[in-house]
């Protein structure tokens, strides 16, 4: 009788045992699919990313994540499309380290020629354009102007009539300052725009009624459209005109950038950047 229970208690510990072991073997499987999977995702993120820059997309570059690690390989014409694609991949969530074997080759041929346009790069375009266009417009010193936008592959082109040099050198600015912009020609002619007098009249008008509401819009759209300037880390405040900014960048260059954009913004009375902050 304590021979057959023993062997029964034997043979339940060795089926515990055995299931046990099932399970635990399953859910290592399971976490080796989640793994795998995150480690896909991140690659697809990379690569896509790389497909829609502008200085990458004709490049035959690869990716290969595994777990916070990434490796990536390929070729490019210089070391700043090599240092682009490692930022890319470093900002990547859950990438904390970057292996870079992308080889520098100036005599390289690209895969795809950059005139061969794709759809993630004409939207890119025609965003930069718009962005570029909407600043243009919010800019007290440049309402009003029949200014030309073209963007091709980051470069853009401006061109219409200003009033003065001042006028071309700040639709220059805030063009050359916009996120995606690579390169500038600023083929805005100084001149004596048709119905300039009438535009202005209108303007000044416009002007008076400008809304706080309204400004404080447009400011912080300009910040988080301005390159240098990490728009999300400055709150904006408007009190009859006066625009307050508040927060921390990382270095006085920002800060200046960010009190510049502000006060171009039609409406605009004063800028306090007390306490907007250094650090």
């Amino acid at each position: 009788m304590n021979r057959t229970v023993h062997s029964l208690v034997l043979a339940s510990s060795i089926a515990l045992s055995s299931v046990g072991s099932i399970l635990a073997e399953e859910a290592r499987a399971d976490e080796a699919m989640n793994a795998h999977v995150s480690d896909a995702r991140r690659e697809t993120q990379i690569l896509t990313s790389f497909s829609m820059n502008p200085h990458l997309h004709a490049y035959d570059l690869t990716v290969i994540v595994d777990g916070n690690k990434a490796v990536l390989n390929g070729t490019v014409e210089d070391a700043i499309g090599r240092e682009l694609a490692e930022r890319i991949a470093t900002d990547v969530d859950g990438i904390k380290f970057v292996e870079n074997r992308i080889v520098v080759n100036t005599a390289y041929t690209r895969v795809r020629q950059v005139s061969e346009r794709g759809f993630g790069e004409k939207v890119e375009d025609a965003t930069i354009s718009a962005t570029i266009k909407s600043k243009l417009l919010w800019n007290s010193a440049t309402d009003g102007l029949d200014i030309h936008v073209d963007t091709n592959n980051g470069k853009v082109v401006l061109s219409g009539v200003a009033r003065s040099t001042g006028e071309k050198e700040t639709a220059g600015r805030i063009a050359k300052f916009t996120n995606g912009v690579v390169a500038l020609n600023n083929d805005i002619v100084v001149g004596s725009p048709a119905g300039s007098s009438d535009k202005t009249e209108a303007n000044e008008k416009a002007e008076q009624t400008v809304s706080d509401t309204w400004i404080t819009s447009k400011v912080k759209s300009s910040l988080m459209f301005t390159r240098g300037v990490d728009g999300l880390q400055i709150t904006v405040t408007t009190t009859n005109g006066v625009v307050s900014l508040n927060g921390l960048v990382d270095s006085t260059a920002e800060r200046e950038l960010a009190v510049r954009v502000a006060r171009d913004v039609r409406g605009v009375k004063k800028v306090d950047a007390d306490g907007l902050k250094v650090g």
